[in-house]
């Protein structure tokens, strides 16, 4: 879900050029993967498959938009999630409930051959279970490149990363990376131009969003954005009904977030939450060290294993190689 911060954002988003993408991109990896999950489907919504039934379609999206990625001169480092905080778990189980039943009428939906709202109903019905993070995890690594286990919200992780000086920007769609605090959160970061929104396909461009710029605009501080956050709802609380971004900009201006609160939600602590933004658990237990790529355990892995056409991996392989030379940790930055 995400916070929705979205209204008092959107005078803060600028076109990212090819020039502001070149360097380390820190990847909130599950993010990618629900995106591959939800657009790389069939007319009536059935995910890529292998022989053996096993989904795809995030091997295809990973291969394909990192390849992409390399070429463009954008070292991706995949950020996996860690164990969720025991707060968020209303959020899951609300996912899972919507999961459940958007699968339920993506079922209906294809036998009535009502096409449209099927492919809308499947992407919802999306899952990153064990095989999805266990088969992406080997891709990327036959790829060459860093995976980085977070110890608990991959996005506190990747933001942390920037932070550091070890990544460039976060790539996500939600911005709660912003509140953890990355300097750059790059949204959009696409490997055609085009998302499928609505269930009709649409073109998107690359968008880049500064924290040190949202903030002196705005005349707030981060963790006044929190407030604001934590008012519109975010995945560790549904916030206060009726207070959008706006006017939860306006309410924590005038200093109102305490008795707002006090008010609304007379049974609910907003201290867990605002410190588990400001002061996440982050670990520096990792290693950006990129690899020669290995195009036999990629063919293998793809095209004899999950059936894809070695047409189309190998030409992709091809272009990796001839970026290989600048493989090293320090010629991206």
């Amino acid at each position: 879900m995400g916070v929705a911060l979205r209204d008092i954002l959107a005078d803060f988003k600028r076109p990212a050029t090819p020039e502001d993408l070149r360097g380390v991109a820190a990847i909130d990896a599950f993010n990618a993967f629900y995106q591959f999950l939800s657009i790389i489907r069939q007319p009536d919504g059935t995910p890529l498959m292998d022989d053996e039934g096993r989904i795809t379609s995030h091997l295809s999206g990973i291969f394909f938009r990192t390849a992409n990625f390399l070429e463009q001169g954008i070292c991706p480092v995949y950020v996996f999630d860690g164990r969720p905080p025991e707060m968020k778990s209303s959020t899951i189980r609300e996912r899972r409930d919507v999961r459940d039943e958007s699968k339920e009428k993506w079922d209906q939906a294809k036998k009535e051959g009502d096409l449209a709202s099927a492919f809308r109903y499947a992407m919802s019905s999306s899952v990153v279970d064990a095989y999805i993070i266990s088969s992406a995890r080997t891709l990327i690594q036959f790829m060459g490149l860093p995976v980085v286990d977070a110890p608990s919200e991959g996005e506190a992780q990747a933001a942390y990363m920037v932070l550091k000086g070890d990544a460039d920007y976060v790539v996500s769609q939600d911005y709660d990376t912003l509140l953890f605090g990355t300097p750059v959160l790059v949204r959009n970061l696409t490997i055609s131009g085009k998302r499928r929104i609505h269930g009709r396909q649409v073109m998107v461009q690359p968008e880049r969003i500064v924290l040190s710029d949202v903030l002196s605009s705005l005349a707030i501080s981060r963790e006044q954005l929190i407030e604001i956050a934590i008012l519109t709802g975010t995945d560790f609380h549904p916030g206060v009904r009726g207070i959008g971004a706006k006017t939860g900009l306006k309410k924590i201006r005038s200093g109102e977030f305490e008795s707002i609160i006090r008010e609304k939600l007379p049974d609910f602590d907003p201290e867990p939450v605002r410190n588990f933004f400001m002061n996440p658990p982050v670990t520096d237990t990792y290693s950006l060290q990129t690899r020669r790529i290995d195009r036999d355990g990629i063919k293998t892995f793809l095209c004899e294993e999950h059936g894809f056409s070695k047409d189309r991996v190998e030409p992709v392989l091809d272009k990796i190689s001839k970026k290989e030379k600048q493989r090293t940790l320090e010629s991206w930055f």
